[in-house]
């Protein structure tokens, strides 16, 4: 076991070498950057912006530079002090930025995954079992749904029909006087109080997917031989299925989290600016759109690292739930 892992790790450092590159890469295509977009607004704004200024402007924020320059800039800063650059809409350093938005948003997405999981499986598990029955139905209706519908939409519903008869409004993760105010146990039990609703809206699409899949998985494997033959021998039903089925059927919800983890993270985005979250996604939306090249860039590279994190998690579970998957089937 450890011998796989130790291979999976050394297979890390090249793939999160090409994925800064790509990450760099893809943040500097679109044309015009950041300061051209500043430059517009001071020149719209009046100012009279001469060629000596933009040239002090390009050397502070790093802008004259070849690209490549500015990516080994960027790279060694972030590995020898984990430094991502600075940020130009907020002018302060990413790091401090995106800091505490990062922070929540992981809360939010560990909660969800949590979330889809603990609904999911049982729900997979009775629906496979039951096959055809009225409650399969209800849950096979109930998950189209949670498909069909985007998060987003969720969102607003919710939002509306809540206000209409309550009042209350169930935007934000915090009570208007622990928003600003510095981390206590109180804020974090005010945090507790908000995040379920979110977790909710956005594991609504993940959850029914998964019980699809657990499903479809479990009804798979209860038709296979080795489960008719220990039926025929009289094992308990409830060993047997625990035993055996479930925890082949529970691989592909394993091999799922390499996915999941930053799908959640950037398709919360549209749920965020809906509810008024302070995660990622509305800062991640808004440093594309204004070319913030270091906060975006940084962005889509812990994006892009959560996926490898996912997919080593995933490769380990699996590794350890089913042997047979260590290379070639062989116990090392």
């Amino acid at each position: 076991m450890l011998t796989f892992i130790g291979h999976r790790l050394i297979q890390l450092i090249p793939l999160l070498f090409a994925i800064s590159i790509i990450s760099f890469v893809l943040i500097q295509l679109p044309p015009g950057d950041y300061l051209t977009t500043y430059i517009q607004q001071l020149e719209m704004a009046g100012t009279d912006v001469s060629e000596g200024t933009v040239q002090s402007l390009k050397a502070q924020y790093g802008l004259d530079q070849p690209m490549y320059v500015q990516y080994m800039i960027w790279l060694k800063n972030i590995v020898l002090h984990g430094d991502f650059g600075r940020s130009f809409t907020w002018n302060e350093p990413v790091s401090d930025v995106i800091g505490e938005r990062l922070g929540l948003t992981v809360v939010i997405s560990i909660c969800t995954l949590i979330f889809t999981w603990i609904i999911a499986i049982p729900i997979g598990i009775y629906s496979a079992v039951r096959q055809y029955s009225f409650m399969d139905y209800i849950f096979t209706f109930i998950g189209f749904i949670g498909l069909a519908l985007p998060n987003f939409l969720i969102a607003l519903v919710a939002i509306y029909t809540v206000f209409v008869n309550t009042g209350v409004a169930l935007t934000g993760l915090f009570s208007p006087e622990y928003a600003t105010a510095p981390w206590s146990f109180a804020k974090v039990i005010d945090l507790l109080k908000h995040i379920w609703i979110p977790t909710l809206i956005i594991g609504t699409s993940g959850t029914a997917g998964l019980i699809r899949v657990m499903r479809g998985m479990l009804l798979d494997e209860l038709q296979k031989q080795y489960v008719i033959t220990a039926r025929a021998k009289g094992v308990r039903e409830q060993t047997l299925l625990f035993k055996y089925p479930v925890r082949m059927a529970i691989n592909p919800l394993i091999s799922t989290i390499g996915w999941t983890l930053p799908a959640i993270i950037s398709g919360e985005a549209i749920v965020s600016i809906v509810l008024n979250l302070p995660t990622t996604g509305p800062m991640l939306l808004d440093a594309l759109m204004t070319q913030d090249m270091y906060l975006a860039g940084s962005f889509i590279l812990i994006l892009s690292i959560l996926t490898v994190i996912g997919t080593l998690i995933s490769d380990i579970l699996l590794a350890w739930v089913d042997p047979r998957i260590r290379f070639g089937g062989v116990e090392e």
